[in-house]
């Protein structure tokens, strides 16, 4: 079920007007990055690219780049970006012509450095001489830190860091080496992972028919073909691999360093194809000589079993190619490099000596003879890489950049495209699963009632938008499984397993809230009855007018809540006495608990605390009673006093609910749901609407800004590769299973910003 062109068109103009607006005041930074660069094949270059795309993907116009290529005398690249820098590495004067040009730049803010040793050697004393002259402040990225420097190289980098406003590693490891063993200040240096690539959910089995390794176990390494690689420990641990495991092949992705290319030809790779020989694997191994558009490379990843990283090289501080295998959720068997040991340390992988071909073959063969294991294996990867995704990398980064210009970078948060793929996986022809596995759908988790009831209000939103004719199916499905959730006596059942029977927690739950929801769904989809087919408004109105004998004895909150927004979007006269009824309720409950500093209606706040004020400022909409529209508006801005601090949102937490007689004790980090932030967003934006004040506008846009990246542990909480949502925020992680309530909660937000703007 994709979405039409028009759709995507449509959307994409929405959202740029959304960007735009949000946008027309900013103060944007002007950053020289000075790095080898596409089409230049390089790690590094790649690394430098994907930063770039990642920083302007996420914060639009806030940072503007100025690629500054790096060049031997012996190279002269094409760049598909405009050029206005270059620096020579062969030539000192380059050096100081480049500084020149920089520093006349009134325009340019910052300077970054991608740092490698091999980078400066042809110039003595070049890279000195640039950040001497250099009048800009200038962070600097180091890609390999050595260990036990000998005198001449400690003050080396010593000078350079000196010249630095911050220097940027990508391991706690070589953090350590850089203070410790270079006496570099602590408070100098900035740990930033290696960035990582977010992937939706993909078959690996299908992706193995695609390549031709039907039935095949995989093993698999990547990176431009140098002897530092050491793929031969690899080859000699084949045999006792194959003589276990026959079906196994070997995938050696890439082709030779151009470098060595230049230098030595392809001695390296004729020797590894001999050897093969020699060893009888040809029909084990597979060389794929070619430097691979990321998509495929990224495919090939997917469909590894087991991925083997082997480098000899002692003083490799971290590898790209081993950040990409593990965002694929590859189990990795690796050599000890510092990034292998402070990622793999957490038991997501295997450790193996130099050049120890027994090691390897004894911890591959430990690996396919377990695929419980490689699946535990690639879980903890995923969890454990979510965090470096290039996505909050660049958060990272931005934040860096801007403390380092006293703050006078504005942030903003670009507003992601409408993604419909999880949703669309979630869905089977009967309803919305439950929840998922990272972003897979378990099947074993059920449905429930509330998850399809917010899932058709989101998706009769989006259409609303799209006029797309693949959400109607969507809504179908949701509206029947309503329908099907339905007793005889009007009321609703919430849990139903993947066979399509109720389960015993129906009886043993308070289903109020449930039954609410449901009516809050059925309301929206018959106000939408002018643009939808007529049998769904008619089955929607139906449904309802059985549950109402039973919604007239509900007392509970925030059920009485929902029922009052879904009535309110009904709009029938005949049931507006039941709305007025439940409205009242809800003023009894905020007359006996509102007092001195306490305006709520309850002794405490809990979850969804944000449809109350608004369920009453639906009340107002449908009856004018000005009461409602008065505690609504008081009630709304005490809440928002306890979850929007310094303009931030931090909704109450579920590890301990706020209570009347203990406002001023601090709230738990952690434990927010994404539910949280939509109700509230969903408040908001009827406030705003109403009251037409600018606050509102503005709040929702912080809060939306949460989901993006804008929380304490300043990362995403929405996956843009899968459009699924993170279940949870906590202390120190994210949750990172997509399940269907935060995944259409996130929806239901994002989609509010549209109408916000209309």
């Amino acid at each position: 079920m994709n979405k039409s062109i028009n759709s995507d068109v449509e959307d994409k103009a929405i959202r740029q007007s959304y960007n735009d607006k949000k946008h027309k005041t900013y103060n944007n930074t002007n950053i020289v990055f000075i790095s080898t660069f596409p089409p230049k094949v390089c790690g590094i270059a790649t690394y430098t690219q994907d930063l770039i795309q990642s920083l302007q993907s996420k914060f639009g116009d806030s940072f503007n780049a100025i690629i500054c290529p790096i060049e031997t005398e012996e190279e002269n690249y094409e760049y598909n970006e405009y050029i206005e820098y270059k620096l020579n590495l062969s030539d000192a004067f380059s050096y100081l012509e480049l500084a020149a040009k920089i520093n006349k730049n009134d325009t340019v803010d910052l300077v970054m450095l991608q740092h490698e040793f091999g980078f400066f050697n042809e110039t003595r004393n070049g890279l000195f001489l640039f950040l001497k002259n250099l009048k800009k402040d200038v962070v600097i990225s180091f890609h390999t830190v050595l260990p036990k420097p000998d005198k001449e190289l400690k003050q080396k980098v010593k000078e350079i860091a000196d010249f630095a406003k911050s220097i940027v590693v990508m391991t706690s490891i070589s953090a350590d080496i850089l203070s410790n063993d270079y006496e570099i200040p602590s408070d100098k240096i900035t740990v930033i992972p290696h960035g990582t690539h977010l992937l939706p959910f993909t078959d690996k089995i299908a992706l193995k028919e695609k390549y031709k390794l039907k039935n095949k176990k995989v093993l698999s390494t990547f990176g431009l073909l140098g002897s530092g690689k050491n793929i031969e420990t690899t080859l000699k641990a084949l045999p006792e691999i194959v003589a276990k495991n026959p079906y196994v092949i070997f995938l050696i992705l890439g082709k030779t360093h151009p470098a060595i290319v230049r230098h030595e030809g392809e001695k390296y790779r004729d020797f590894l194809e001999d050897l093969t020989c020699k060893l009888h694997l040809e029909n084990n191994i597979r060389f794929i000589n070619d430097y691979l558009p990321l998509p495929e490379l990224l495919e090939y990843l997917q469909l590894t079993d087991v991925y083997l990283f082997t480098s000899k090289d002692r003083n490799q501080a971290v590898s790209g190619t081993f950040s990409y295998a593990i965002s694929c959720g590859c189990a990795i068997v690796s050599t000890p490099i510092p990034h292998a040991l402070e990622v793999l340390k957490e038991d997501i992988g295997i450790i193996i000596d130099f050049e120890a071909p027994e090691q390897l073959s004894s911890a591959v063969n430990t690996l396919l003879e377990n695929e419980s294991k490689r699946e535990e294996l690639r879980q903890k990867s995923l969890e454990k890489m979510a965090p470096t995704a290039w996505e909050n990398s660049s958060i990272l980064h931005a934040l860096l950049f801007q403390k380092f210009r006293n703050n006078k970078t504005e942030l903003n948060y670009t507003l992601p495209e409408i993604n419909l793929g999880h949703i669309q996986n979630m869905t089977t022809d009967f309803g919305m699963i439950q929840f998922s596995k990272i972003s897979k759908p378990d099947i074993n988790s059920g449905y429930t009632l509330d998850d399809n009831a917010r899932a058709m209000i989101a998706i009769c939103k989006h259409f609303q938008i799209s006029k797309d004719k693949a959400d109607l199916q969507l809504i179908s499905i949701y509206l029947n499984f309503i329908k099907f959730c339905q007793h005889n006596d009007g009321s609703f059942l919430n849990y139903v397993d993947e066979h399509k029977q109720f389960t015993q927690q129906n009886y043993e739950t308070n289903l109020d809230d449930s039954n609410g929801r449901a009516i809050w769904a059925l309301g929206y989809l018959i106000s939408l009855k002018q643009i939808l087919p007529q049998e769904f408004s008619e089955t929607a109105e139906k449904i309802i007018q059985k549950n109402l004998i039973w919604a007239e004895k509900i007392h509970s909150t925030r059920a009485m809540a929902f029922i009052i927004k879904g009535l309110h979007y009904q709009n029938s006269e005949k049931n507006l006495p039941l709305l007025k009824e439940l409205a009242n309720r809800l003023v009894k409950m905020y007359q006996h608990e509102a007092k001195d500093d306490w305006h709520w209606f309850e002794g405490y706040l809990t979850y969804g605390n944000s449809v109350l004020p608004e369920a009453l400022l639906c009340a107002w909409i449908s009856t004018k009673d000005e009461l409602y529209k008065q505690i609504a508006e008081e009630s709304f801005q005490f809440l928002l006093s306890k979850i929007i601090i310094d303009g931030n949102i931090k909704v109450i937490s579920n590890k301990g609910w706020m209570q009347k007689e203990n406002t001023e004790n601090s709230t738990p980090i952690g434990g927010e749901q994404p539910i949280d932030i939509a109700y509230t967003i969903l408040a908001l934006s009827l406030f705003y609407k109403i009251f037409n004040d600018e606050k509102y506008l503005q709040m929702m846009n912080n809060s939306f800004n949460w989901f993006l990246g804008k929380n304490h542990l300043n990362q995403i909480v929405y996956n843009p590769a899968t459009g699924g949502c993170y279940d949870g925020l906590e202390e120190k992680n994210v949750n990172l299973n997509q399940g269907a309530e935060s995944t259409v909660s996130y929806l239901m937000a994002r989609l509010s910003l549209e109408f916000s703007i209309e």
